[in-house]
């Protein structure tokens, strides 16, 4: 990962996370953290903005991107709109080592003039189910792949304001070109990670085998 893109510290793997439904029932999420494939993500880039943003809106854009690329992700093996967004204010003192802080909440000061550990607000979205390395590759590859069309969508408006031969002598358009690329490449990606997804799966020693037997079943049932 470059060194200009920050990366957030993501709680364990095996992290509960909790969610009330609508008969006030609380049901245990102990799936995969979103902060797992932000991290994935932010290793495919280099984004100066990243570093500009407050924390709460960087994570507010990673959620948006990671929810975004869900729909792009052909045939998961775990449900994947199942999810939980959720932040939550804690004691900094009850904060774990892999909790990212997204802001201090200060309260008043004591009257006996003591300093007591603020409250904090962390990121703890989660899926419910527990995701695969090679599922998590998937979505921040589908996250970079939206996060460089949103680049190109910019570049394109920015064009209609230009002829098209002043826009052609412009560094914009250069940068357009790269862009155009780097968004066929991350396509290209995108499609033959999925494609090995479904042509394989990993056995009870954890040894990638073919799938093919059962996509040929499949196809001809129907």
């Amino acid at each position: 990962m470059a060194d200009d893109v920050k990366k957030i510290d993501a709680p364990d793997e095996d992290a509960s996370f909790v969610r009330e439904t609508e008969d006030g029932k609380e049901v245990e999420y102990t799936g995969t953290p979103f902060s797992v494939i932000y991290n994935r993500f932010l290793e495919k880039i280099t984004d100066d903005m990243y570093m500009e943003l407050t924390p709460e809106d960087t994570v507010k854009d990673l959620q948006n991107l990671l929810i975004d690329a869900i729909p792009g992700f052909e045939f998961p093996r775990v449900c994947l709109d199942d999810y939980l967004p959720r932040t939550e204010i804690i004691n900094e003192a009850d904060a774990k080592p892999g909790d990212f802080i997204l802001a201090v909440l200060w309260g008043e000061l004591p009257e006996d003039g003591e300093m007591q550990a603020p409250n904090v607000l962390i990121e703890r979205s989660s899926f419910k189910a527990t995701l695969s390395s090679e599922e998590i590759n998937i979505l921040a590859l589908l996250m970079k792949q939206g996060w460089v069309q949103r680049q190109v969508t910019s570049i394109e408006n920015t064009r209609m304001k230009y002829s098209g031969s002043d826009f052609k002598m412009t560094s914009q358009a250069n940068h357009l070109s790269k862009l155009l690329s780097l968004l066929e490449e991350s396509r290209r990606d995108a499609f033959h990670m999925q494609r090995l997804y479904k042509r394989r799966k990993k056995d009870e020693n954890g040894v990638y085998q073919s799938n093919w037997s059962v996509l040929r079943e499949k196809s001809a049932l129907r």
